[in-house]
């Protein structure tokens, strides 16, 4: 733990929060569409296991890469280490609900929806996400959330998931202290 950051959910309020989220997309259900779940990777993946696993039933889950479609491409100095998109079913026709872990900007959400776009035809595509945090630079807003904050741009949030983390937890750390 990072003696700056400030814990803000738990895991059993996660636990909680990913249950509620599954109840709210099983009633906002697309009639005649088949569901399937797509997570953003890197956390988004894990927690679309869990919305999944909450709703019960065979849910195919994929996950998508969303490296190649970032608008900050080859902008930094370092080559983008792809994670590779997994999405093993048919998105055609079927209600596509994507996960990510936190909305901010809206960019990566941007890029996930231009991705599965590329794929097929969904009958519809939902934003299902763990934490909102405001500050939207695009208008993308989530149909699910499980937890929202107002959040000051420059803090950031980091949500850890098993596992992908050794524990499941949200934190928000402090924007940097200016330079003297």
């Amino acid at each position: 733990m990072d003696l700056n950051e400030t814990p803000l959910c738990d895991e059993p309020r996660i636990t909680e929060l990913i249950a509620d989220l599954a109840r709210r997309i099983a009633e906002g259900r697309t009639p005649g569409a088949p569901l399937v779940m797509v997570g953003i990777k890197s956390r988004g993946e894990p927690i679309a296991h869990r919305i999944a696993a909450a709703l019960g039933g065979e849910i195919p889950v994929g996950a998508v890469d969303i490296t190649l479609y970032r608008d900050d491409l080859g902008k930094g100095d370092q080559w983008p280490v792809l994670k590779g998109t997994e999405i093993p079913f048919s998105i055609e026709a079927a209600e596509v609900i994507l996960v990510d872990d936190v909305l901010y900007t809206g960019r990566t959400v941007r890029a996930a929806l231009n991705c599965i776009c590329d794929l097929g035809r969904p009958a519809a595509i939902r934003l299902a996400v763990l934490v909102d945090r405001g500050g939207h630079e695009l208008p993308i807003r989530a149909d699910y959330v499980g937890l929202e904050l107002a959040i000051p741009k420059g803090d950031r949030v980091r949500v850890r998931i098993r596992p992908s983390d050794p524990i499941d937890q949200v934190v928000r750390f402090p924007s940097a202290p200016p330079r003297p």
